[in-house]
């Protein structure tokens, strides 16, 4: 009966080891980070931080997760596709959270449009307009309007907005 137990125990450690091996299934990482923005899920299945903090050299992920190697090494390319905007200047990217955030990334405003980033028009924190600033593309921050500053090209921040 001692030998009968030594073999069912290898057979059950055999079976574990076994199941270890066997390839796993991709985890889905994509998830909703604060103000609806794309995010890296951690590893404890709670904690979704936002797609730019993904391979920024801090660990937001308990584990480190977000900061690993085969995540981080050929960035862009190593990254999954729904963290990555790709600009139309097809050497520039942006993380998918900078995408539509009102803020020129891309340098062409290729994140801003809704022909290449399927953009919502200016939201009610914005004034569409004809940016001055380079930083901007078809809106700016309301914050911005009639602070004696030009910000849009017809000075419709100052007088209309």
């Amino acid at each position: 009966s001692a030998l009968a137990l030594l073999v069912l125990a290898a057979a059950v450690a055999s079976a574990v080891a076994a199941l270890a091996l066997l390839p796993r299934a991709p985890v889905n990482r994509l998830c909703t980070a604060p103000n609806n923005r794309t995010g890296f899920l951690c590893d404890d299945r709670v904690t979704c931080v936002p797609a730019s903090w993904v391979c920024d050299r801090v660990s937001n992920c308990r584990n480190g997760e977000d900061e690993q190697e085969q995540l981080c090494g050929d960035l862009p390319h190593s990254l999954p596709g729904y963290l990555v905007f790709y600009c139309s200047n097809p050497r520039s990217w942006v993380y998918a959270d900078q995408k539509c955030n009102g803020m020129n990334d891309c340098g062409d405003c290729s994140d801003e449009s809704w022909s290449s980033a399927a953009c919502p028009p200016c939201g009610q924190e914005w004034w569409s307009c004809s940016p001055v600033h380079f930083e901007f593309c078809s809106c700016i921050p309301r914050r911005l309007c009639r602070d004696g500053i030009q910000h849009c090209l017809g000075w419709s921040d100052e007088f209309v907005c």
